[in-house]
């Protein structure tokens, strides 16, 4: 069976490759102009993402438009076969609008309103910058949706910010009038009994303030999902006029690495194609695995918002300007990096920027094009190798990642956990754990989605929940047919304790998996830093020996589960602390501690994966540092090996017909990567 997506756009049907492109910057100065249009042909370069903060070029005054200088860069661009993404210039707003119309300038949560500057600094209810946002794109879709050099719409550029505004207030009233439609309702999801925080009137609630409200975690977890699904709606807003000219080209907009403010599974509800920008701070220390792993954790969640190829919109060719070390991308990391976006379901790798800015803030990020302005340099010759390599693996574009594990992972979860005031207010660590357990699969190149709540489990054949503390009881009734139906589960410490308003669970946690699972959790113990204890394995265990524990120890009782290994100190030594619980015909496991051991979870997950048959992109032992990413079109196997380990790697092939997808050269036995290496590997699809 085929298993393959069509190209994002059927003008490329290609890996696109590219950056952001400023020509307004340039204007003054043609002869840069043409020498870009050299340079991208010489990069092996097919597409520029045009037009990102371009407003006041395109509006220079209040209903004066200029649209001469974007006519010559796309008509030049179709003239040479390069295609552009098209932006909305959204993202900021020309300083004659913040002039005359202040209102569309943000207000803080302390109730100050923002001066004119900066990026996103407006407010996305102010019906004025809704107007003018119709406006200039109405004009920019009824000039371009039909011109040959665009593929799609960039819609503004990395979404984020809230506004406490009057404005934002009445609409987060409407919000919850909505959601809840009685102010009895409310206030019973909110448990405003709490302090004598009842409300009496809509007019009485507001958003969460450092000196006002800001206590009542059901509020603080409304506001965020409000922000979330405001922001939604201006970005539905933005494309109105874009879909009316032409409903065809798809819209996108560039998301951030998991992004608190936003919930990007509801987000990628809205949007044709996903994209994300993606800016890891490799070499911070000799071994990159840390890193790579939590990139590859972000490029596998952005995958599986659509389960579909995405897009990595932005990366960056060297360095940047804003991390507190800016370093540069040593040889053989950009050719790595970017075919690891690749090696988990990108189409595209892309770059802020082409061509690096003169003055202001961003005047030393990484670019294609330093400022010596020609072609004789590393960086530029990194990208053209990457642009090579790209162009000759046109057949991995629509494949997909054949993920049989998968983690779950929610935004109101996030927003919630990190609000809980438990058991450690000094840092809960939600995210690292989250990476924690990727991490084991990452290490052995197991292919994972990254799962929302409502996602169905079916698919899968394990499935992780690290400390679900936000568990909707239809969630909880979905995991546990996945378990009864031969599915094999891991659920964590802090899961099943609060419901979706962030209510507690009454009658004992974890809620409603406690029957799943076969546990009760009494008591959670926070341990000081310096503080650690054992899990010590019991002697029938498939695991041996002893692991550290730091941070959190659950206090359990087991009610059917089995016990696997014990606390080894303090009160509760000789304690359970792993269990097993037989379910229908699947199993879920509980670890009631965090283990601060990475042996643990490699030989834990070890023995899951092949216990349930989880496939592996390779069914070969796999050196630290070096994991292996597979993507199938059902009939074709494509095995990337990518070295992050900090040193030269050895892979002994598992068998079978392997060729190199660059060189197509047989492949067998040893395979050595260098240090930063990668290797693509192409074999008939194992049935």
């Amino acid at each position: 069976m085929t298993v393959k997506f069509p190209p994002i756009s059927p003008k490329l049907p290609v890996l696109m490759h590219g950056a952001d492109y400023n020509p307004d910057q340039w204007l003054h100065d043609p002869q840069v102009l043409e020498e870009d249009i050299r340079m991208m042909k010489l990069a092996g370069c097919n597409v520029m993402a045009v037009g990102i903060f371009s407003w006041s070029m395109l509006e220079p005054e209040e209903g004066v438009f200029e649209f001469g200088w974007l006519d010559q860069v796309l008509d030049r661009f179709a003239a040479n076969g390069i295609y552009a993404w098209l932006a909305t210039p959204t993202g900021a707003r020309p300083a004659w609008m913040s002039e005359k119309y202040p209102e569309v300038l943000r207000v803080e949560k302390n109730r100050v309103r923002n001066l004119h500057g900066m990026r996103h600094n407006h407010c996305m209810t102010s019906p004025v910058y809704r107007e003018k946002t119709t406006i200039i794109n109405s004009r920019l879709a009824e000039r371009y949706s039909d011109h040959p050099a665009v593929i799609g719409w960039h819609i503004s550029n990395e979404y984020g910010g809230e506004c406490h505004c009057d404005y934002c207030q009445e609409a987060f009233r409407g919000w919850l009038k909505k959601k809840y439609g009685n102010l009895d309702a409310l206030n019973m999801a909110w448990w405003t009994k709490f302090w004598s925080h009842t409300y009496t009137s809509w007019s009485q609630v507001e958003s969460p303030s450092p000196h006002g409200e800001s206590m009542v975690h059901g509020q603080n977890l409304d506001w965020r999902r409000f922000v979330s699904d405001q922001t939604i709606d201006f970005y539905k807003h933005e494309i109105v006029p874009l879909k009316a000219a032409n409903a065809d080209l798809p819209c996108t907009t560039n998301f951030m690495d998991w992004f608190y403010g936003l919930d990007y599974r509801e987000f990628a509800k809205e949007v044709d194609v996903i994209s994300w920008d993606a800016y890891p701070t490799w070499h911070e220390a000799d071994s990159e695995g840390n890193i790579a792993s939590w990139f590859a954790f972000n490029h596998d969640m952005f995958r599986t918002l659509k389960h579909k190829p995405f897009m990595l919109m932005e990366s960056t060719p060297s360095l940047t300007n804003w991390q507190p070390v800016s370093k540069l991308k040593k040889p053989g990391m950009h050719k790595l990096s970017s075919l690891q976006a690749v090696a988990h379901g990108s189409d595209t790798v892309q770059y802020f920027q082409w061509r690096k800015s003169r003055g202001a803030s961003e005047k030393f990020h990484g670019a294609v094009i330093d400022h010596a302005g020609h072609e004789h340099t590393r960086v530029f010759r990194d990208v053209a190798e990457l642009g090579q390599t790209l162009a000759g693996l046109t057949e991995v574009v629509g494949t997909t990642v054949p993920a049989e594990a998968a983690i779950l992972a929610d935004w109101d979860n996030r927003w919630a956990v990190n609000d809980a005031q438990g058991p450690r207010n000094g840092g809960l660590h939600y995210e690292q754990t989250v990476l924690q357990h990727y991490r084991a699969l990452w290490e052995m190149g197991v292919p994972t989605d990254i799962v929302g709540s409502n996602d169905d489990f079916s698919a899968y054949k394990l499935l992780i929940l690290p400390m679900a503390y936000l568990l909707r009881e239809s969630t909880g009734e979905a995991i546990d047919k996945f378990v009864q139906n031969g599915g094999t589960l891991v659920v964590t410490y802090w899961s099943g304790i609060v419901d979706e308003n962030d209510l507690t669970n009454l009658g004992g946690f974890p809620g409603p998996l406690r029957q799943t699972v076969g546990i009760w959790a009494e008591e959670i113990d926070g341990l000081h830093d310096e503080q650690s204890n054992r899990l010590v394995m019991g002697e029938g265990a498939a695991i041996r020996g002893e692991f550290e524990i730091r941070e959190l120890c659950e206090l359990i009782h087991t009610e059917g589960a089995e016990t696997l290994a014990v606390y080894g100190d303090d009160f509760y030594a000789g304690r359970p602390a792993l269990t097993v619980n037989h379910r229908g015909d699947g199993k879920a496991y509980y670890l009631a501690a965090r283990v601060s051991d990475p042996a643990f979870y490699d030989s834990f997950y070890g023995g899951l994966v092949k216990e349930a048959g989880v496939l592996r992109s390779l069914d070969a032992e796999l050196p630290k540092g070096v994991t292996a990413q597979l993507r199938t079109d059902g009939e074709h196997e494509y095995v990337f090996l990518l070295n992050f380990s900090g040193r030269t790697g050895k892979v002994e092939l598992d068998g079978g017909a392997f060729t190199d997808a660059e060189s197509g050269e047989a492949v067998s036995g040893s395979l050595e990567l260098p240090l930063y290496g990668v290797r693509i590997l192409k074999r008939p699809a194992r049935k």
